[in-house]
């Protein structure tokens, strides 16, 4: 087989992936019914708060009790009238009410690459993308803050900002019971940091004692996604996750929460998230703590639907005189590997999810690194990726040499083989054992150009992966007409590029097939494959010319130097 029937076979692979990912998107579940959202709902708890025992530190409850993701009418009155405390730090600014995170902009990350555009914004209250991170307190033996509009600023300060050569900034909330217990809520940000640290510290000044379990959720909107080849984020992964020490990194789809149930774990160490393309929202508590996870669908103010995933726990018992405390960490951003992995976090690292197959994110996360080494050398994402060819290029060197070897012992005796398609006319099975012989006796290996492109297969889809899901890429200008890297090439000027490299390889390569009609289809095939890559991300395509062009190089040197220059004619 020689390497025009590999370009045919890869294209095939590639189309056929394509495929079966534009397949499973349109396979997956319709949204849920409102009576299967209420099903969950009720799945959830069944608004009972978990009996706590008295003079004890209480266990988890199994069952998270039922607790509104959005304001009623009445609450929702009162959410207005609680003060609204602005945070802006270097790559956040945020709005919040000590109870929730209202709204929340990446100052770093424009929503388009033109100038002046707005920055993406994660957590929203507006109705129709409604996006909040949310944490309350509940009770059984008195008074607890709910996240509506419990928290009120302490100081009276409305706007808070980093200043220069500030490195943190902190912003208390405070509650009081009508039982002398009093919660006091700090927001801690940091310079150049997405996670912000949330402590709550509980003194009881009554007479009795105070228990409570502290909540945290997450609650959404689910966001509508454009599907298509030009639309990289139809690909990613949207909907919740979470992570436990013994079951490890799991998700759920939007679409699929009231279908699969409640979820209900209990877990220790873990964390919950939600997911979207480039960016996600987690909570993450203290090590130690443990907690009820539990997915839950329920209906906004508006009338819409939202997904939820909520971590209930730890419980607290506070004796009168006393204090206890919690913290956890509230990301907020986008999935910045290092930065992630800086956290250190058991399995945090896993939003990134480059894809479902196991295999393939694991070459990923591979490519990811070696890009990331080669970035911070050639300071161009460009550049890191055409470094990578040469790499990649480099290893696989003695198969490739092997490929062009027998690709130039073909050329060599390509008159013979025009010779037995003149011997034997038509007959199409003559000819094929006759050639099979040719190769036998000049020991020339008709399937040495497989194996180095099909080994580069899993390669260009990881790569693939990579560049859609890496947030480092986003956005990421080459040189001249390339600024994204991440999205098509504006004036195809790369797939052209590629049109040119396929067909000077055809030229350099025997193509020794009988059937003309497949003679011409392996003609087309360098434009068939141009057309397929003006849709795809410019880094994808840069990858596969530099690929081909160091190979036209690496085939025209071994043509030089094992066959003949100029073959002679049958």
């Amino acid at each position: 087989m020689n390497q025009t029937r590999t370009f045919l076979l890869f294209a095939w692979l590639v189309v056929a992936t394509l495929l079966f990912m534009a397949w499973s998107r349109e396979q997956v579940a319709p949204p849920p019914s409102p009576e299967a959202a209420a099903a969950s709902q009720q799945a959830a708890g069944d608004g009972a708060v978990p009996e706590l025992v008295p003079g004890a530190v209480p266990s988890v409850p199994a069952a998270a009790p039922t607790m509104s993701a959005t304001p009623t009418e009445q609450a929702a009155d009162a959410a207005a009238a609680t003060p609204t405390v602005t945070v802006t730090t270097d790559v956040l600014r945020v709005a919040l009410d000590g109870g929730a995170v209202r709204q929340a902009d990446l100052l770093g990350y424009p929503q388009t690459t033109e100038a002046g555009s707005d920055p993406i914004r994660l957590f929203s209250a507006d109705a129709a993308t409604f996006y909040q991170a949310q944490s309350g307190w509940v009770s059984s033996t008195g008074a607890a803050p709910t996240h509506e509009a419990a928290f009120v600023p302490v100081g009276g300060e409305r706007n808070y900002a980093l200043r220069e050569g500030q490195d943190t900034l902190s912003v208390p909330f405070e509650w009081t019971g009508p039982d002398g217990v009093t919660i006091r809520r700090t927001w801690t940000f940091g310079r150049g940091e997405y996670a912000v640290k949330v402590v709550d510290q509980v003194v009881n000044q009554g007479s009795a004692p105070w228990q409570g379990y502290v909540y945290r959720q997450l609650v959404r909107v689910p966001p509508v996604i454009e599907t298509g080849f030009t639309k990289p984020e139809s690909y990613s992964f949207h909907g919740a996750a979470w992570y436990s020490p013994t079951d490890k990194f799991d998700k759920r789809k939007f679409e699929d929460f009231a279908e699969d149930g409640p979820l209900n774990k209990q877990v220790t160490g873990g964390w919950i998230a939600m997911l979207q393309h480039h960016f996600f929202t987690a909570w993450i508590p203290a090590a130690g703590d443990t907690g009820t996870f539990s997915l839950a669908t329920t209906r906004g103010a508006g009338g819409q639907q939202q997904a939820l995933v909520r971590e209930l726990g730890p419980g607290v018992q506070v004796a009168p005189g006393a204090s206890a405390q919690v913290e956890a960490r509230l990301w907020v951003g986008p999935k910045l590997v290092d930065q992630i992995e800086a956290q250190q976090v058991p399995g945090l690292e896993r939003a990134v999810d480059f894809s479902s197959f196991a295999v393939m994110a694991w070459i990923a996360e591979l490519l990811f690194a070696v890009l990331s080494f080669l970035h911070g050398i050639f300071g161009n994402w460009g550049w890191a990726i055409i470094g990578l060819v040469v790499l990649i290029k480099a290893l696989m060197y003695p198969l490739s040499a092997a490929q062009y070897k027998s690709a130039a012992k073909m050329r060599k005796f390509q008159p013979r083989i025009e010779q037995l398609k003149e011997r034997y006319g038509d007959d199409k099975q003559k000819f094929q054992m006759a050639m099979m012989e040719l190769y036998k006796k000049e020991k020339i290996n008709p399937v040495g150009g497989c194996l180095p492109l099909l080994l580069q297969m899993p390669v260009f889809l990881a790569l693939y992966w990579t560049l859609l899901e890496a947030v480092e890429l986003r956005h990421a200008p080459w040189i001249g007409w390339i600024q994204n890297l991440t999205a098509p090439d504006p004036y195809f000027i790369l797939p052209a590029i590629n049109i040119a490299v396929m067909w000077a390889t055809q030229k350099l390569t025997p193509t020794p097939i009988a059937d003309p009609m497949q003679r011409r289809m392996m003609q087309y095939m360098p434009v068939a494959m141009g057309v397929m890559f003006a849709f795809f991300p410019a880094g994808l395509v840069l990858y596969w010319v530099t690929n081909g062009a160091l190979g036209l190089v690496q085939q025209w040197w071994m043509l030089q130097k094992y066959g003949d220059k100029a073959p002679k004619k049958a």
